[in-house]
């Protein structure tokens, strides 16, 4: 019985195999298998990167929601403040208390026949002509003061860590209180003032440390962390310079409260001197008439 099922089983195979259709069957199963499964393997790939690109995505958003500037502003170096430096003429300088008298004279402003200390720096350009006047750090603009005649219209800019920069004598502003400005952008033009009428066309720029005037000479080409360490010192060497004059000042004063005090004790024992005095006469006197 076995032997005849082999036999009928044998046969039909051979019967199948001379089927024409059989093996492109066969094939026809085989590839659509193969692709299947590359289709499968493809798009499961796909989902892969399509994760990792949204996480890395998400990345790289909070990396450009930043603002630009937190990052940029702590490694700027301030420039001078005009887009052609190489045509700056500096009219007037800082006053500085430490400079020679010459140094000093030319950083003297005169206004209504009064001298008065410049606590900036005044650019112009050959030829008195008009230029360009641009934000020397990236910042925010904090003050917008137009049609001041005596200052020539003001534009003051804040930065990090206290520093401020001031444009006095610009015309043609360019920049609104609130903006946020790059280093470098346009954000006037230079004008004249009544302050400084010898300087002609110019702008007098200030930097400003917590509210303290300092060398704008000394802050270009350097950040505002070079700029704060520059300070410091400066700062307390006149706290020290501040408080020995007080300490002076304050025994100065004590010595003529002492010197008053003791004129003062002086002149009350004078009566009583003076009383002991006459009573010694008196006496003397006694004496003489009863010899």
């Amino acid at each position: 019985m076995r032997e005849g099922e082999k036999n009928n089983t044998s046969q039909k195979m051979k019967k199948m195999l001379k089927n024409r259709w059989l093996f492109p069957a066969i094939y026809l199963m085989s590839a659509a298998i193969l692709i299947s499964g590359i289709i499968w393997y493809q798009m499961a790939g796909s989902e892969k990167e399509q994760v990792q690109g949204t996480q890395e995505g998400a990345v790289d958003e909070e990396l450009f929601d930043q603002p630009a500037e937190a990052v940029n502003s702590s490694v700027e170096q301030m420039a001078v403040p005009m887009q052609n430096e190489d045509e700056a003429v500096i009219k007037t300088t800082f006053y500085d208390e430490k400079a020679s008298e010459k140094q000093q004279e030319a950083a003297l402003v005169v206004y209504n026949n009064t001298y008065h200390p410049s606590t900036g720096i005044d650019y112009a350009v050959k030829g008195g002509k008009t230029f360009n006047v641009t934000a020397a750090l990236s910042g925010k603009v904090t003050k917008v003061q137009e049609n001041d005649a005596l200052l020539g219209n003001v534009i003051v800019i804040e930065h990090a860590n206290g520093l401020v920069t001031n444009y006095q004598s610009v015309k043609d502003i360019q920049v609104a209180e609130g903006d946020q400005v790059t280093q470098g952008e346009i954000i006037a033009k230079a004008g004249k003032s009544l302050l400084n009428e010898k300087a002609g066309v110019h702008l007098h720029f200030e930097v400003r440390k917590d509210n303290v005037a300092i060398n704008p000479i000394d802050c270009i080409d350097k950040t505002v962390a070079a700029i704060e360490k520059s300070v410091k010192p400066v700062q307390t060497e006149e706290s020290t310079d501040k408080a020995a004059e007080e300490e002076s000042t304050n025994q100065t004063e004590e010595s003529t409260d002492k010197a008053t005090e003791e004129s003062t004790e002086q002149t009350k024992e004078s009566p009583s001197d003076q009383e002991q005095n006459s009573s010694t006469i008196e006496s003397e006197l006694e004496e003489e008439g009863g010899h």
